[in-house]
């Protein structure tokens, strides 16, 4: 049975507060008992996310495809698998969703629930960074075979938190929901404008390598994968 827009609206907003609610929460815990040790923070912080990511697609992904992403939604608007009418409205509840999320991990550790991050994240590298792991990413969510995309999503994910430089952010709402908390997994709202423009690039270069991957004669649409489901961070 499909799910009626509002449904998928709400699975959409829902899912994009808990995956950040994850992320940061999980970032503020391993930071506490870390001891100042930042790869253990990290690796505890990759851990969290994996799993809540991996969770979070197998129960909203039926509902709305769970992209959780800004540039995802885009490009499955683009591709015709998400109506260009849903565009709007699900970019709007994902944002919205993920400053909940961020103001949800404030609460649970008793901190102030309104702030702002002053953790600078700039420079070539970052920006390289967060195109490659928006970049693959993407090409995991069109090329994933069918009933694999939650697991090969939070896999990639996974990895891609210690192979690139950003910690692999791959996610416009994933920023937009980390300016509002000045913690372990926060980014400063200078630095924002910057990791967007990188992962649109990189789910653009995606999209055209997707293309390339496929057989001869075949449309995007020919494939016989599973509506997409998605995410990131």
């Amino acid at each position: 049975m499909t799910a009626s827009p509002s449904q998928k609206l709400l699975a959409e907003g829902l899912g994009t507060a808990l995956l950040l609610a994850v992320v940061i929460g999980s970032g503020i815990m391993a930071e506490h008992l870390a001891g100042g040790n930042v790869a253990l923070a990290l690796l505890a912080n990759t851990a969290a996310t994996v799993g809540g990511l991996y969770v979070l697609i197998e129960v909203f992904g039926p509902l709305s495809g769970a992209h959780f992403n800004p540039a995802v939604s885009l490009v499955m608007a683009a591709r015709g698998e998400l109506p260009m009418g849903l565009l709007g409205p699900y970019v709007l509840v994902q944002l919205l969703g993920a400053m909940m999320g961020a103001w949800l991990a404030h609460a649970m550790f008793d901190l102030s629930i309104l702030q702002w991050s002053g953790k600078l994240r700039g420079g070539t590298g970052q920006w390289i960074a967060e195109a490659v792991a928006t970049f693959g990413l993407l090409l995991v969510i069109l090329r994933a075979p069918a009933g694999r995309a939650s697991s090969l999503v939070a896999a990639y994910i996974g990895a891609a938190y210690w192979f690139t430089a950003s910690t692999s952010f791959a996610n416009p709402a994933a920023v937009f929901g980390r300016m509002f908390s000045d913690s372990f997994a926060g980014i400063a709202p200078a630095s924002a404008p910057g990791f967007v423009l990188a992962q649109l690039v990189g789910a653009g270069l995606a999209v055209g390598v997707a293309r390339l991957l496929l057989p001869r004669g075949a449309s995007a649409r020919d494939s016989d994968e599973e509506p997409r489901q998605a995410h990131k961070t």
